[in-house]
């Protein structure tokens, strides 16, 4: 976190103004080649309860420059730190790869950006490979059953339902 004074377009002032600076963060919409949907489910202590999520993670500090360039190298760094998260998360991995959306989760004090994977084709290549403190568990749904998912209240991790209702509402007669 840092602490700016900063001078607003109209001339105002802001003495004291925080900004959390993060990496940037990664999801993956993946698709299975029988076009399943692969979501995970991890409790998240924060509220307390279990909930479905996109496989997700953070670029390493080391990998990019926080995101501020639009180089790509920095682009290729993004796209490898998703391609991580997918295998290291479901094992899941492999097929075409686009960038799919990117959001912020709070551009008022928040210096990164969300980049969402979609990965089309993807398959099983391996077991996962958790980290000590993770515990998750993997399903693969057809896009009827993420849309129940989503009007269920399952998933309220806004970041991940942004992409995938942008996917069901290019893909899914409604």
């Amino acid at each position: 976190m840092r602490q700016d004074r900063v001078q607003l377009p109209t001339g105002g002032i802001v003495e004291e103004f925080f900004v959390w600076e993060y990496p940037p963060w990664v999801n993956v919409l993946g698709i299975t080649k029988a076009e399943e949907i692969v979501l995970i489910r991890q409790f998240r202590y924060g509220v307390g309860k279990v909930y479905f999520e996109l496989p997700a993670g953070t670029v390493d500090l080391g990998d990019a420059t926080a995101g501020k360039a639009n180089d790509s190298k920095t682009e290729d760094m993004i796209l490898r730190a998703a391609r991580r998260e997918l295998l290291e998360e479901t094992g899941f991995g492999g097929g075409s790869w686009q960038l799919w959306m990117t959001l912020a989760a709070n551009p008022a004090i928040q210096t990164n950006l969300t980049y969402t994977f979609l990965a089309t084709g993807v398959e099983l290549l391996q077991p996962q490979a958790l980290e000590p403190t993770e515990e998750i568990t993997v399903h693969l749904l057809r896009p009827g059953e993420v849309r129940s998912v989503l009007l269920g209240d399952e998933m309220i991790q806004a970041l991940h339902a942004a992409p995938l209702l942008k996917y069901l509402l290019l893909n899914m007669a409604l």
